[in-house]
């Protein structure tokens, strides 16, 4: 793939003015058709714990792949527009983004980024429906299409990082929104891959008890320090998960609302009977026996992580963004080692002190790699 700066836009104040209307506009879309497609993923996750899989054409789905549609619109619109009215001429102004060729199209970084991010998982959606073909209704988020999917959605949401920096000056509280927008979805993204870790904990115990530590100090600050260090704020990581208890409580209600109207029939009772250790009956049984509904995600349920957010935000990520990782995943391995053990569906895996050492170990070595990577990233997009 040949990759190669295009051929600079001409320099009329005109040209200049639409361009960068046209790319605001693009961007604020981008995060409308994230949110359309995060609810539906929300409301998707649910129906899977609650209903089963009826269809490729639930509603969820539907739900979730119009958001994707409206992405996929908007990102590869961009680049035919730009591509079609580049034209020859001298670099349209010092504060200009950079523009790029990428087989043959021609756009800005981030907008490439978000286009072939979203390509990905569009990609996922056919091989997600082939994917329960074969292997039925239960499903997990760690299966091949669902982490292809994931992928794209991130990269999708790096991109609109970089575009807000691309399409507004420095101090803007426009830039400044956008940016923490982006990075609640980047989070609510990237904590997909955490989610099934409370599983590894109800059948397993041991070190594995403390699963999601370790994957959320290796994973989750990709969102907190990318989003520090590009908008510049110190306590991006707190507005983020603000912005994303918000959300999260929106879509909620949304799928409420959804399954008072639609009242599909559930399946889920043959799938539990078939295996009890599938995660859509662990996901059923925890639920049940912690008085909490099925499969709910979101919203208040992100409150505890404030708490390793601010200890992030203290040491500030946006210079020390190693440090302040460690300090995120202590104070986050502290809460679940207080928190886990007293709920309910896992209080009898609760590990002894070898296992809990172990755990916390693996969880700061896990942070270093989390932080170096995530310090490495926002500086590549920045």
């Amino acid at each position: 793939m040949a990759i190669g700066a295009a051929r600079p836009l001409v320099a009329t104040a005109p040209v200049a003015i639409r361009t960068r209307a046209v790319r605001r506009a693009a961007l604020w879309t981008l995060l409308l058709s994230k949110l359309i497609a995060g609810w539906g993923v929300q409301w998707d996750i649910q129906w899977h714990v609650l209903i089963g899989r009826d269809s490729f054409w639930i509603a969820p789905h539907v739900m979730t792949y119009a958001g994707v549609a409206l992405a996929v619109i908007v990102s590869f619109g961009v680049l035919a527009w730009e591509t079609l009215t580049a034209r020859p001429g001298h670099a349209s102004g010092a504060t200009a983004p950079p523009v790029l060729r990428v087989l043959g199209l021609t756009a800005t970084r981030g907008f490439h980024l978000a286009a072939w991010g979203i390509g990905l998982t569009v990609l996922a959606a056919p091989i997600d429906d082939l994917w329960h073909r074969l292997f039925g209704l239960d499903v997990t988020l760690w299966s091949p299409p669902h982490l292809l999917g994931i992928l794209g959605a991130v990269i999708n949401s790096l991109a609109c990082l970089v575009i807000a920096r691309e399409v507004y000056p420095v101090g803007s509280r426009l830039r400044l929104a956008a940016i923490v927008l982006t990075g609640a979805m980047l989070y609510g993204g990237l904590h997909l891959t955490v989610d099934p870790s409370t599983r590894m904990a109800y059948l397993h115990g041991g070190v594995l008890f403390y699963t999601l530590a370790i994957l959320s100090a290796l994973i989750l600050p990709l969102a907190h320090v990318t989003t520090a260090r590009l908008s510049n704020s110190r306590w991006a990581p707190i507005a983020l998960l603000v912005v994303l208890i918000g959300l999260g409580l929106i879509g909620q209600q949304i799928a409420q609302k959804g399954f008072e109207i639609i009242e599909p029939v559930s399946v889920i009772e043959q799938e539990i009977a078939k295996d009890p250790t599938s995660p859509i009956a662990v996901a059923t049984l925890m639920a049940r026996k912690e008085g909490v509904p099925a499969g709910q995600t979101g919203g208040r349920r992100h409150l505890f992580a404030l708490w390793p957010a601010l200890a992030m935000a203290l040491l500030d990520a946006r210079r020390r963004p190693i440090a302040a990782t460690l300090a995120y995943a202590a104070t986050l391995f502290a809460l679940l080692a207080w928190r886990l053990p007293s709920r309910p569906s896992l209080a009898a895996m609760a590990p002894g002190l070898p296992e809990t050492v172990i755990a916390l170990v693996l969880t700061l070595l896990a942070a270093l790699v989390g932080g170096w990577v995530a310090g490495r990233l926002s500086a590549a997009l920045s």
